[in-house]
C-alpha cells in the first residue's frame, strides 16, 4: 500500500512543475494519503463510506443530528434509515463542515393510491443550514424547474431531471466549495457540484446565495465559513441513510 512505501521511484533531471518545489515523475514528491474505498448503494442495501469519511448515520446511530434548538430530535430510526415525522422540525448535525463531499442516500416511501397528493415527498438537504438542495415527488407533484428534484432552490434547475418514483432509493453525492468572506465583504460565491445516481445534475453551480422562498436569494448578510449539515421536515414523509462527509482541503 502506498501508505507503507517509504520511498519510491523517480526522476531528478526532469522539469519544474511550475507553482510547485516538484519536477515532473519526482521521486521526492509525497504520496497522497491511501482511502479504502466503500460500497455503492443498491436498492436493498444502503452504501459503505470511504474508509476517512465522517459517518453522519449509519443505519443505526442518529446521535450525530440534533433537532430544533439543538434538542434532541424526534425522527424515526428503523429499519437501516431515519424517517422524517411531520410536524416534529428538521434535524442538524453537531459537526459544522466548510469546503466537503458529503453523501447521503435517501427514499420517499410508497404510498396507498391516492395518496400521493397529501404528501409530497418534500424534503431537502441544506448545506451549512443554508443553502437547499430540494428532494419532492416530481412524478405525482409537478413543480417550477428551480424546484425540482435536484434543484438548487429557487436557484437553478438541475442539468436533466433524473428525478426517482416513490419507493426507490436515490444518492445525492455533493462536492460543495463554501463561500468566501473577508469581513462582510463577498470575495467568492459557493459552488455546488452535483451528483445524483451517477448523473451529474450541477457541475460548479455558483449560488446567488443562501437559499429564499420566493426571493432572490443574495450574500448581502455574510455567514460563518462552515456550518451544519441539515434536512428538512417539510411536513411529509422522506427516509434517510448512508450520510456521510469527507471535509476537504482545497
Amino acid at each position: 500500500m502506498a501508505d507503507e512505501i517509504k520511498t519510491h521511484p523517480g526522476y531528478t533531471d526532469t522539469p519544474m512543475i511550475p507553482g510547485t518545489p516538484w519536477r515532473v515523475h519526482d521521486g521526492q514528491r509525497p504520496l497522497p494519503p491511501v482511502v479504502k474505498a466503500g460500497r455503492f448503494p443498491t436498492q436493498e442495501q444502503a452504501g459503505l463510506p470511504p474508509s476517512d469519511a465522517i459517518v453522519l448515520f449509519d443505519g443505526e446511530n442518529s446521535d450525530e443530528w440534533l433537532g430544533k434548538d439543538g434538542q434532541p430530535h424526534r425522527w424515526k430510526v428503523e429499519n437501516g434509515y431515519l424517517e422524517s415525522v411531520p410536524k416534529t422540525g428538521d434535524i442538524h448535525t453537531r459537526s459544522e463542515f466548510g469546503d466537503c463531499q458529503f453523501h447521503v442516500e435517501y427514499q420517499m416511501p410508497l404510498l396507498p393510491p391516492g395518496e400521493e397528493q397529501k404528501d409530497h415527498g418534500n424534503s431537502g438537504v441544506f448545506l451549512m443550514q443554508l443553502y437547499e438542495i430540494q428532494i419532492i415527488d416530481n412524478w405525482n407533484y409537478p413543480v417550477y424547474a428551480d424546484g425540482i428534484p435536484g434543484a438548487v432552490y429557487g436557484q437553478q434547475p438541475p442539468l436533466v431531471n433524473a428525478a426517482p418514483r416513490r419507493g426507490q432509493w436515490s444518492a445525492y453525492d455533493i462536492i460543495w466549495i463554501a463561500q468566501r468572506f473577508a469581513g462582510d465583504k463577498l470575495l467568492a460565491p459557493g459552488y455546488l457540484t452535483l451528483f445524483m445516481d451517477g448523473i451529474l445534475l450541477h457541475h460548479m453551480q455558483p449560488m446567488l446565495g443562501p437559499t429564499q422562498f420566493r426571493k432572490l436569494a443574495n450574500y448581502e448578510t455574510p455567514h460563518p465559513a462552515v456550518g451544519a449539515l441539515k434536512l428538512q421536515d417539510h411536513n411529509d414523509r422522506v427516509r434517510f441513510r448512508n450520510i456521510w462527509c469527507r471535509p476537504l482541503h482545497l
